[in-house]
């Protein structure tokens, strides 16, 4: 059966009232984007915990169901949250085997000469390498971010063999795996959601490795060789006296999730406990590392 899409463009103020009026009235679902996407006005927001930003324009597009009335249900939502939409347009959307299309978007990714980054579906290019089978899911990593493959590059360089290493925000699990297969003695991993730990123990089965992953209540008393946190900005600044007791004397650490703008932050953070005399950088982020004092 086709869908039919709903798009509507109005102020950002008024996008999550509509959103939320539209799912009421029937819509199976609602994304918000930028409308000013692709113009010199756009606006990139990285989701970045204790900042507020957002959109000047949203372009709201609604989901429906083929046989369902979208302008009636844009009506009511109107009228029930009270926002005027001047236009809107409307598509039909045909029915498609959505999870083959899916899938079809991911495909293996070569982080390095001996690394790839494998979905279930696919084999791996590359038998001999060292493979994580890794699928995209509710959980924050699966190697095609910057962020991401920064780490994964920097622990390929660093794993020469029997080192232990903490994941701290291990998202799905995919560095403590990782850090395994590249040759680690142990790897732990460590989230504030419970969700991405199950998600990440369940990778950490598929892959073959005996890594550990812990909410972070649980993480008291931790420490390794190698230490690597993939978070944002924010929240690294806050964890800087965290990650400075679980590092060993003379270990490495490795931050990242960093916009290169934010780099002095960062460093200032973390001075009084780390060296951090490496950097790296893709696209517009940044990992810097360095050794415990």
């Amino acid at each position: 059966m086709p869908f039919a899409a709903l798009v509507v463009e109005l102020d950002a103020h008024k996008a999550e009232r509509l959103s939320d009026a539209l799912l009421a009235a029937g819509a199976l679902s609602v994304e918000l984007a930028d409308a000013e996407s692709g113009t010199p006005r756009e606006r990139a927001l990285y989701d970045e915990p204790g900042e507020v930003r957002a959109w000047r324009r949203i372009a709201l597009t609604a989901l429906f169901a083929g046989d369902a009335d979208p302008r009636a249900a844009l009506r009511s939502a109107c009228a029930a949250c009270e926002v005027d939409v001047s236009a809107h347009a409307l598509r039909r959307i045909e029915d498609d085997d959505w999870v083959r299309r899916s899938q079809d978007q991911f495909r293996p990714v070569r982080i390095s000469e001996r690394l790839w980054i494998v979905p279930s579906w696919h084999a791996p290019p590359d038998p001999d390498a060292i493979n994580l089978v890794l699928d995209p899911g509710l959980a924050f990593g699966t190697g095609t971010h910057p962020t991401t493959r920064l780490c994964l590059l920097w622990l390929a360089r660093k794993v020469e063999g029997g080192e232990s290493v903490i994941d701290y925000g291990c998202g799905s699990g995919i560095l403590a795996i990782a850090a395994l297969k590249l040759g680690a003695r142990s790897a732990v991993g460590v989230d504030i959601e419970p969700e991405a730990v199950q998600i990440a123990r369940s990778n950490a089965r598929r892959n073959g490795v005996d890594a550990a992953f812990l909410e972070a209540g649980e993480a008291g008393g931790l420490s390794a060789d190698l230490v690597v946190a993939n978070i944002l900005t924010n929240p690294l600044k806050m964890l800087a006296p965290v990650l400075a007791r679980i590092c060993r004397p003379g270990g490495r650490l490795a931050l990242s999730g960093i916009l290169t703008a934010q780099e002095h932050e960062i460093r200032d953070a973390y001075r009084s406990w780390f060296a951090l005399d490496e950097r790296d950088v893709d696209e517009d982020w940044l990992c810097l590392s360095g050794t415990r004092r």
